[in-house]
């Protein structure tokens, strides 16, 4: 007879080579219960949790992980640079099992017709609950690594309060940010005044006096152990997004700071010291090889998902994915001021084996309401994929870029390489909800401009050097720039400057010209006069006219050096 595991193996295989039919959804979802999803062997006395990177994310929803996330220099080749088949195989994990299928790309479309959607703030809040009833709520700690307040249409149409009040049930013990500060100074010292725990960033300074705007860190007890916890604000907010939302504010990665904070945790007797960031994964990498006493690195930014803690000497580097797929759970066991053990769990959210939380529930219904009308507007349909993450151009992001082609009048179009959005299945239909999924943000408009082909192309050096740096510390996280009307080389492994070649027009076939100047348009420009509609509205016209969205996988990219 079977194992449990081994039939959780041959049900989820099954499920990946049947048709995608209501009978292999049901079979799949058999072999997943809320328990086994649970399931950990507990160590010590101490649970941290963590969710990051939800992007505001009420509902459940697909989100297809990278086939393309590339690593250079010292990171060439490590986690998390290592996607589909090949992570499967490092980890041990079982292609077309439920944990294959929530960690990468492989059968997408397949799997996730058959073990359904992912995340849901009311699922999330199950699995917390449970881990408290479990652990006792004296011994847990719950932290929130940031991106959580922007990025879906509720969470614009309320400047984040419908995020602030839903987090608020789940009681979290300390936050960082990043998207939030897209909502202005004076917006997020709104929201920061509601919160009944601590906004924590030791890394902003005022630019008048350079005196902390936030807390640096937290000091809680849990299980008889001191915990500091020291947070980090995403270090390039005012580079990577407009600096004019935030004029009274300096970012940085501040490493000696974080020493500081560090030491001042030792000093005041904390057996546990977490670093909760948003530096994104080879910034925090780097970060924990270079600041001693750091227990545990909870990061954030980049999205990744591992199913074990990356060890970095002796500090614990913990990556729970984003769009709410994932809870992690993990135990210490500390004794004497140092932690002895751990015991960790990767927790993947499927939405159709865990129960709703009623409270969140609820809560959810009343904030979506009033807009469901305008969130359910059927645009038309997808006959493919429609996807986003990824180092390149996803399907989703070649219809953004069809879009301004066509409404802007444009020869050239290019859309930020934003990690969050999530997917849409073939034959699905593509609602408003989806297109804000993608685009809800507060600097929208849709510009066109006149570019000459050298700008362009410094434009595309530029982005390439933050995503490609072989330091981690001058990379800003975040993708390739998404292009439309034009195709080019990338050599990854190039120095700065020279990554970028044979830049063509695929119109015409033609190379760029350096001096002739192009119409260009674009969206999400951080510049403050930037004019012309929002992105969202150009998108759902395209959708509405051409009705039926038949994406294919373009060779607009060209890579080497990788």
């Amino acid at each position: 007879m079977p194992s449990r595991r081994e039939f959780l193996q041959m049900a989820a295989a099954t499920a990946a080579i049947l048709p995608a039919s209501g009978w292999s959804r049901a079979f799949a979802q058999q072999s997943l219960t809320q328990d086994e999803l649970l399931r950990m062997d507990p160590v010590g006395r101490l649970s941290i949790i963590h969710v990051t990177d939800i992007h505001a994310q009420l509902a459940p929803v697909y989100f297809r992980e990278p086939s393309i996330n590339l690593g250079v220099g010292e990171v060439k080749g490590l986690v998390p640079h290592v996607t589909g088949r090949a992570l499967l195989d490092m980890y041990g994990i079982a292609p077309g099992s439920a944990m294959a299928h929530a960690l990468t790309y492989e059968d997408f479309a397949t799997l996730a017709k058959a073990y359904g959607r992912m995340g849901g703030l009311d699922r999330i809040a199950t699995v917390i609950a449970a881990i408290r009833a479990e652990r006792g709520e004296g011994n847990t700690l719950l932290l929130d690594g940031g991106d959580t307040w922007q990025n879906s249409y509720t969470s614009l149409q309320t400047r984040g309060e419908d995020m602030v009040d839903c987090m608020a049930l789940l009681r979290p013990d300390a936050m960082v940010g990043h998207w939030e500060f897209t909502l202005g100074e004076e917006r997020v010292n709104e929201l920061v005044e509601k919160l009944a725990f601590p906004f924590l960033a030791s890394n902003i300074r005022d630019t008048d006096w350079e005196e902390p705007v936030f807390d640096a860190m937290t000091m809680v007890e849990r299980a008889g152990v001191k915990v500091a916890v020291i947070g980090q604000a995403f270090p390039y907010t005012p580079i990577a997004n407009p600096r004019w939302m935030i004029p009274s504010w300096s970012f940085g990665i501040r490493e000696e700071e974080i020493a500081a904070s560090v030491a001042d945790a030792r000093a005041q007797g904390a057996d546990v010291v977490v670093l909760l960031s948003h530096n994104g994964f080879d910034v925090d990498r780097k970060l924990a090889s270079r600041v001693p006493g750091i227990d545990v690195v909870l990061t954030g930014h980049t999205h990744d998902a591992l199913p074990e803690p990356v060890m970095v000497g002796k500090t614990l580097v913990i990556a729970s994915g984003s769009h709410g797929k994932f809870v992690s759970r993990l135990d210490l066991d500390v004794s004497g001021g140092e932690v002895k053990g751990f015991g960790y769990k990767l927790i993947p959210v499927f939405s159709d084996a865990i129960a709703p939380e009623p409270t969140m529930a609820a809560k959810i219904a009343e904030i979506r309401a009033p807009h469901e009308a305008a969130l359910s507007e059927v645009l038309g349909r997808t006959d493919g994929l429609l996807y986003r993450r990824g180092n390149f151009n996803g399907t989703l992001d070649d219809v953004i870029c069809e879009a301004m082609l066509e409404r802007r009048d444009a020869e050239i179009s290019l859309s930020p390489g934003f990690r969050w959005g999530a997917s849409l299945l073939p034959g699905d239909e593509i609602r408003a909800e989806d297109v804000y999924n993608a685009t809800a943000m507060t600097y929208p408009a849709t510009y066109r401009i006149g570019m000459t082909g050298a700008r362009l192309k410094e434009v595309l050096e530029d982005v390439a050097d933050n995503l490609f740096n072989p330091d981690p510390y001058y990379q800003q996280g975040g993708d390739m720039v998404r292009v439309g009307g034009i195709s080019y080389a990338i050599d990854v492994s190039a120095p700065m400057g020279s990554r970028i070649s044979e830049l063509t027009l695929t119109r015409t076939g033609e190379a760029l010209e350096a001096e002739r100047e192009y119409a260009v348009a674009g969206w999400a420009s951080i510049n403050e006069s930037t004019e012309g509609p929002p992105i969202w509205d150009l998108v759902m016209e395209h959708i509405r006219d051409k009705q039926v969205i038949a994406p294919r996988e373009t060779e607009t990219v060209r890579v080497t050096g990788a």
